[in-house]
């Protein structure tokens, strides 16, 4: 999929971050333990992560309604059981898979999940990340894991706590083992975890579902296990990574937005960077008002960050810094010790900027601002990367095709309508339909 966009608009009116991504799927796995409905609100229903997922977990039995209207979705697990599907039924092209093995195993004792898919920004067989630290929580708990042909089966009389030991700091494998410990006989202790918001948000349901979860300082859980978890009703946390992004678009396009549930409490650190850079934001509780005002200095202010864990400026988030910079008066810099290799975005990037201004290399990029933004023809890469390609587009003076768009639109929740919302033109076409 394709995008043709008519850039040089200021957005003007109000915009509600949706419930985040990066929760959403994963509160989705958890519903699957229950042993009855469990209801999630505030969930990003038109994702596309969320829709393969959801179908995936039809696939396997479970019955799950959704609500685009309320952005609802209810979770009736209890026909779900673990099933040999083809290879098209496997082929899904999202990194969290991993996470519905937790339920096959309660159900079935035998899991069958497709191997992880997701951004290709370097890591695995095909560019994709690897699973080896989930293996490493399956097999901890007292599972079987084997490589078949076209997915990953693991095998097990369900699960036995354990300790597990990250040798990384891992979000992934600190989600899986918590699902996985949350319905293991006994206690599990997990050691270096990834304490996030996201992961917080799924805490806060496991709890409600009854689980027993202890947090010890940020990478110490302890969870006493239950066979079999209790209905719960839940609201997914709202996008920190869509807040800032909004923001940051509000900025560079000189509109005037009011942007609607941004999760200040887990944002503290990006929001102070963008005070560093010279962007005063007008807010309360919940809210944030973005207008050309906001620029102190009447430009946005060179800067240096580096990307890292939370409760810093995560890797998600660095190419909306990029884009900062782009406009910044003077060099800026930003580094990613996370993730370094992703830095694919950038020569497309490059392509909507008014001169050379952008370089990149393992873990660093250079922006010497000041420059603008120009209209031009881009190609997608990593999920956040293609979205600062888009806001680019938005913000050149004229018309830009963005190819494979698909990749920006998985990680935003019906981003078409809420730009009509502001009066901004968004157009999505099949390559194929060009000229006919």
């Amino acid at each position: 999929m394709d995008a043709e966009i008519f850039g040089g608009a200021q957005p003007k009116g109000r915009v509600r971050v949706s419930g985040a991504k990066n929760s959403a799927t994963r509160l989705l796995a958890a519903g699957l333990l229950a042993d009855g409905p469990v209801v999630l609100n505030n969930f990003p229903t038109k994702l596309v992560d969320v829709g393969h997922k959801i179908e995936f977990c039809r696939q396997i039995g479970a019955v799950i309604d959704v609500s685009h209207v309320g952005n609802m979705v209810r979770i009736d697990p209890t026909g779900l059981e673990s099933r040999i599907l083809t290879r098209e039924q496997f082929d899904i092209p999202i990194r969290t898979t991993y996470l519905l093995a937790a339920a096959q195993i309660m159900r079935s004792g035998i899991a069958r999940i497709p191997y992880p898919g997701g951004c290709p920004i370097g890591g695995g067989a095909g560019g994709g990340r690897g699973y080896d630290l989930h293996a490493m929580v399956w097999e901890k708990l007292g599972c079987i894991v084997t490589e078949r042909d076209d997915h990953i089966e693991i095998t097990g009389k369900g699960f036995r706590g354990g300790e597990i030991v990250f040798p990384i700091s891992t979000v992934g494998g600190t989600e899986n083992a918590l699902l996985c410990a949350s319905i293991a006989e006994g206690t599990t202790e997990v050691l270096n975890a990834y304490i996030t918001p996201e992961i917080e948000d799924l805490i806060k349901l496991l709890r409600k579902m009854g689980a027993q979860i202890e947090v010890y300082g940020t990478s110490r859980i302890v969870i006493e296990g239950r066979r079999v978890l209790t209905v719960a009703n839940h609201t997914v946390m709202a996008d920190r990574i869509e807040a800032l992004t909004w923001i940051v678009y509000a900025a560079l396009s000189g509109g005037t937005l009011t942007i609607e549930d941004v999760p200040f409490g887990s944002m503290e650190v990006p929001l102070l960077h963008l005070e560093k850079a010279g962007i005063d934001l007008f807010r309360n509780s919940n809210s944030v008002h973005v207008s050309p005002a906001c620029l102190t200095a009447g430009a946005v202010q060179p800067f240096e960050l580096a990307c890292g864990t939370h409760p810093g400026v995560i890797s998600d988030m660095q190419a909306f810094y990029v884009l900062l910079g782009v406009v910044g008066a003077g060099t800026s810099r930003v580094f990613d010790y996370r993730y370094p290799e992703r830095i694919g975005f950038v020569a497309e990037l490059q392509k909507l900027v008014d001169r050379p201004c952008l370089e990149a290399k393992h873990g660093a990029i250079t922006i010497r601002g000041p420059a603008g933004f120009s209209p031009g023809e881009a190609i997608s890469t990593d999920l956040r990367g293609s979205m600062a390609i888009v806001i680019a587009a938005l913000c050149a003076d004229g018309r830009s095709v963005i190819k494979n768009v698909e990749m920006a639109l998985r990680g935003y929740n019906d981003l078409q309508t809420k730009l009509r919302k502001l009066g901004i033109g968004f157009n999505t076409f099949e390559p194929a339909t060009v000229g006919s």
